[in-house]
């Protein structure tokens, strides 16, 4: 009777080694430290989506004439926290790809409104909007560290769920799809060069050359 009993054992223990080798636990495991990690994302973006309005409001009040730049922003914040994405869109190539459209055009929005604020040295004097850039400028850095923290979650995952013997309980068991990862836009990423051409008649275009003459640019390219 004991033989039988440790022979059932062994083979009660051997039958969850094999399910374990085959993504049982691995697979769900990954998939909620991906989660995990979008949801990190979805904080950084939420925390600059908050500061936006009050930077919005303390520009327009020093700098009132910028006002198509100021429309622009608001508009790209009101197209960024308009789109949802849940856990299951994670999965969705064409879903995911919309979000991270809108908050690329958020931050290419905000990339010109710093272009512009330069000729306004009097507004970047004041406490408020020096502490409103500040605190933009480290949610933007927490972004950056939450989207890659996010990306290599998603390579572990989409890994776990595409190797042997993984891919068995991925694939018959937890149904498992790959995730999307964010992709490098370098144009999001930079400040772009600015047309003032249509607001205002502010100077165009060198960044970083304050003392740049008041003439007008041929314009730049289309961001």
């Amino acid at each position: 009777m004991s033989v039988i009993a440790s022979l059932r054992y062994a083979f009660v223990a051997m039958a969850a080694l094999s399910l374990a080798a085959c993504g049982i636990n691995s697979v769900p495991a990954a998939e909620e430290n991906a989660k995990a990690k979008w949801a990190d994302v979805q904080s950084a973006y939420q925390r600059r989506a908050d500061l936006v309005p009050n930077l919005v409001a303390s520009v327009r009040g020093a700098a009132a004439s910028e006002s198509q730049i100021l429309t622009e922003v608001t508009d790209a914040r009101a197209r960024a926290t308009s789109i949802n994405i849940t856990t299951d869109d994670l999965s969705n190539p064409a879903e995911f790809q919309k979000f991270q459209d809108a908050q690329n055009q958020l931050t290419q929005a905000l990339g010109q409104l710093r272009t512009v604020v330069e000729n306004y040295p009097q507004l970047q004097s004041q406490a408020r909007f020096a502490d409103l850039m500040t605190a933009l400028e480290g949610t933007e850095n927490r972004i950056d560290t939450a989207r890659t923290r996010y990306n290599e979650a998603v390579q572990a995952y989409n890994t776990e769920i595409r190797t042997f013997p993984s891919i068995i309980g991925a694939r018959v068991i937890h149904g498992a799809k790959p995730m999307v990862p964010f992709q490098a836009n370098e144009s999001a990423q930079t400040a772009p060069t600015v047309n003032l051409d249509n607001i205002g008649g502010a100077p165009a275009a060198a960044p970083a050359n304050d003392n740049a003459p008041a003439q007008e640019q041929p314009a730049a390219a289309a961001n």
